[in-house]
């Protein structure tokens, strides 16, 4: 292959970029490409150039084409595109692999789900993930001298939550739980806005709730109309609220949020998604998903729940790490929560909740004391962070308006 050998000959006359190369020998298709390739890597690393004499004198070089063959090659070489050729390299890998796993499939009747899996899995590989540990260790050696700038996440709106966690991080699983009706869908929403606004693209996996319904409430909370008016918002909005329309739909244009509905979507397909919205949008995004149990594991493991739920919490973690942006999950809780005085949630409260509690990064829970009490007006939404693997834990006060969806800072 021409883009092989242009690769190789630019390795071999550029010596320096043998050692940036993030490709490995199984790339390659033909054979003596991966045998160069490998002398050419195993000479770096033992701190030889890498030319016609050294590969003559330390392997077989006609195994690998002779010294002809590797003076044809040079000929190919240009640093200045030794990225892209390297891509086209790699991008010629997944295609037989591709093709590989589309002909087992066929052969052995793969399943849909395992399928798509196994096609994502070859997007997803990483060319080089690992780190030695003077390599880790140099990284940091000057850390005691020098300022370092704190991690921050994407914004949640709210100062008091910011400061237990630093906004939404990168690499991290946030579940947000609560009983239904509590306020998670209005929370969800009201963390997209936020994101946004700060410049970060949210994109809404709304696994029951059509898009339609998430609209009316977007456009509830950002231009504070009961909701119940917006079922027909000719009749029934002032002439003052439809004055602010127009601005409210700009404002909330302004967000950039993307909104997937499809009913059952597995954590393989929304990977796929957000990939390709990624590279539309050029900006971090943020995944919110509303809601786990919704989710469509790969494997049906015979009705059981739990290992459902194992294996969505995983794919979640994985997802989120890969992909080196924040996932927000919504969860429900069991009506366990019920039976206590105290209805404040707990951890055992969320359904199945081993392997939640062991992967989420950060798990809240939302609480109203009015919605246990209908003749009570306290308009208090306590976020309480019960896991923050990065951070303390503690309540954070809001103010929801329940007739809106908009959510306010109690000490912003």
């Amino acid at each position: 292959m021409k883009v092989e050998q242009a690769y190789l000959g630019t390795l071999l006359k550029e010596n320096h970029l043998i050692k940036d190369s993030l490709l490995k020998e199984f790339h390659f298709e033909e054979n003596r490409h991966k045998q160069l390739f490998k002398h050419m890597k195993d000479l770096t690393t033992a701190g030889q150039s890498v030319d016609v004499v050294t590969l003559s004198v330390q392997v077989d070089i006609q195994a690998i084409g002779g010294v002809s063959y590797l003076n044809e090659i040079i000929t190919y070489a240009n640093a200045e595109k030794v990225d892209e050729y390297g891509q086209l390299v790699l991008n010629a890998w997944k295609e037989r692999e591709k093709r590989n796993i589309l002909e087992i499939a066929r052969n052995e009747n793969w399943e849909i789900g395992k399928v798509i899996k196994s096609l994502d899995d070859i997007n997803e590989v990483k060319t080089d993930d690992h780190t030695s540990i003077k390599d880790a260790l140099a990284r940091i050696y000057e850390a005691p001298w020098q300022k370092q700038e704190v991690q921050k996440g994407i914004p949640t709106g709210i100062k008091r939550l910011d400061s237990l966690t630093n906004g939404f991080q990168d690499g991290e699983v946030t579940i947000i739980a609560a009983r239904p009706s509590m306020g998670k869908t209005d929370t969800m929403l009201h963390f997209g806005k936020q994101a946004g606004w700060q410049g970060y693209l949210p994109i809404v996996f709304s696994l029951e709730m059509p898009e339609a319904q998430l609209t009316t409430r977007l456009m509830a909370s950002t231009g504070s109309y009961n909701r119940a008016k917006m079922r027909n918002p000719y009749k029934h909005l002032s002439p003052n609220q439809k004055d602010t329309w127009a601005g409210a739909i700009g404002h909330l244009s302004n967000t950039n949020i993307q909104i997937f509905d499809n009913a059952g979507q597995t954590i393989a397909e929304m990977r796929a998604k957000t990939r390709k919205l990624i590279h539309e949008h050029s900006k971090k995004p943020i995944i919110i998903i509303d809601y786990l149990t919704l989710i469509r594991p790969q494997e049906f493991y015979g009705g059981n729940a739990h290992l459902q739920v194992t294996e969505i919490s995983k794919d979640l973690k994985a997802m989120a790490k890969e992909l080196n942006c924040p996932v927000v999950c919504l969860a429900q809780l069991s009506r366990a929560v019920e039976q206590r005085q105290d209805k404040r949630p707990m951890m055992s409260d969320i359904r199945e909740s081993g392997s939640v509690e062991q992967d989420a990064d950060v798990i809240m829970f939302l609480y109203r004391d009015s919605y246990y009490n209908a003749d009570s007006d306290d308009d208090t939404l306590e976020m309480i962070i019960a896991k923050n693997r990065n951070g303390p834990i503690g309540t954070v006060l809001t103010r929801y308006n329940k007739h809106t969806g908009e959510i306010q800072d109690v000490y912003g």
